[in-house]
């Protein structure tokens, strides 16, 4: 008698990717008659609307990462595999892997997002952005280090070019950063150094559009931009980006002198949408028909931040809530394909926004009801508990969070890992492709 996903006669379901989405699908095609897979190149899953506190000292990254083994270790139909894709063959069903080939029957792509610097790829070395554990820690290091380059410092200006702090892009990532980078001057090491006073430090919040969280009403962006200004940011906006280096940041011919300078101003989805060989959108997101299947690709789903769907004039967020609906519906469509079923369409359910700036402070929309300060940082602190997954996980987070809350402290200040180099690939930038290898790969066992 074969296991559920060792059975040969079940069909095989491959789900590129375990972030909300992939985790969603495959949890949803628990009692389905067929097998799953779900293939990331981490072996964990993440939940980025957090990692801004990992690269703020507030929280550890095992606080908010889950391993993917674990969250399906009672599905008997599941398993995980830790690799990369290369490459996709829609004609032959197959996923070439760095180190096999894997076949499939369906196959869901949920590869999510990365960084977009508009075609200024170079700047990464000197603004990492934050999608990954490697860039939380990275950013974190830089912050804490600039503290402790200023502790050493008697110029005057390399010192005030020392504790300036330039965040580039005010959507939710941007403004929650800025939020915390002015706290943890202002009040987690105010006491910590002796050469200097950490609340001198200058955070510039730069964005290119008129008003910081430009999906947010013009109301709710004017309460945060005062929520940021009473907390000591510097709020830029309709400023735009030309140059970054070392050195600090351009704004058109203006320039910044900042030893410390973050991006949070754009994405591009993940390039594995390209091999799909569909239309996609100006963010490379594959446009997919109403059942979030790949046009004249039946078998083939999108879903999460790489698909493309406008809903009542709108394009869909890339936010959470989104790609665990759409990974849901997904799985149900392969489910209704393997049955002979017609499909269901997407729709999501828009449940609100939010967006924490700083202790107890946060605007959002939640069922239609704009809130802001207390109200709404109690909200975002309630949904972001709910959406971590894990027991261990909520506990750490609530315990940190009262801890912060009460003792205007953060404890994992601690300064790890190497520095970017110029010239060096950061953590989060592609493997180089692998050489061409003489006989081709060997095929994965059990698919």
């Amino acid at each position: 008698m074969h296991a559920p996903h060792n059975d040969p006669s079940r069909p095989h379901v491959v789900i590129l990717g375990g972030g909300f989405a992939g985790l969603s699908a495959a949890r949803a095609l628990r009692a389905a008659p067929v097998r799953v897979t779900i293939v990331d190149r981490r072996n964990h899953h993440l939940f980025q609307p957090l990692l801004y506190q990992v690269a703020t000292a507030a929280l550890n990254p095992g606080d908010i990462a889950y391993p993917i083994r674990s969250v399906l270790r009672n599905q008997a139909n599941a398993r995980t595999l830790l690799a990369r894709v290369d490459a996709i063959d829609l004609a032959a069903r197959t996923l070439l892997l760095a180190d096999g080939v894997l076949s499939f029957d369906y196959l869901l792509v949920a590869t999510g997002a990365t960084h977009s610097y508009f075609g200024q790829d170079a700047w990464e070395q000197w603004a990492p952005g934050l999608k990954t554990i490697e860039d939380a820690l990275e950013v974190r290091r830089r912050v804490l280090s600039a503290f402790e380059a200023a502790e050493r410092q008697s110029d005057p200006a390399q010192l005030a070019a020392t504790l300036t702090f330039v965040v580039v892009g005010a959507g939710p990532t941007g403004v929650e950063l800025a939020g915390a980078l002015s706290e943890i001057g202002r009040l987690t090491v105010a006491k910590d150094f002796r050469a200097f006073d950490p609340r001198r430090l200058r955070v510039v919040l730069v964005e290119g559009t008129d008003r910081v969280l430009p999906p947010y009403s013009p109301k709710l962006s004017a309460k945060a931009q005062r929520q940021l200004e009473r907390l000591g940011v510097e709020v830029r906006t309709g400023a735009k980006v030309t140059k970054i280096d070392q050195q600090g940041v351009w704004l058109g011919d203006e320039f910044l002198a900042a030893r410390t300078v973050l991006w949070a101003a754009g994405v591009a989805a993940s390039p594995l949408g390209k091999q799909l060989g569909v239309p996609l959108d100006r963010a490379g997101r594959v446009v997919v028909a109403p059942d979030l299947s790949v046009p004249g690709q039946p078998h083939v789903f999108v879903a999460g931040d790489l698909m493309a769907v406008v809903q009542d004039g709108k394009p869909v967020p890339g936010v959470a809530p989104a790609a665990i609906q759409s990974g849901r519906v997904a799985a149900r469509n392969i489910a209704a394909r393997v049955a002979g079923r017609a499909t269901v369409p997407f729709r999501y359910r828009d449940k609100g926004s939010l967006a924490t700036i700083g202790r107890a402070k946060a605007v959002g929309s939640i069922a239609g009801a704009e809130l802001s300060g207390f109200a709404a940082w109690w909200v975002w602190w309630v949904v972001h508990i709910a959406y971590l997954i894990g027991f261990r996980n909520r506990l750490a987070v609530m315990i940190g969070w009262a801890w912060q809350y009460f003792a205007f402290a953060r404890g994992a200040r601690l300064i790890t890992g190497r520095a970017w180099e110029p010239g060096q690939r950061p953590a989060n930038a592609a493997p180089a492709a692998p050489s061409p290898a003489p006989a081709p790969p060997p095929k994965v066992p059990g698919n």
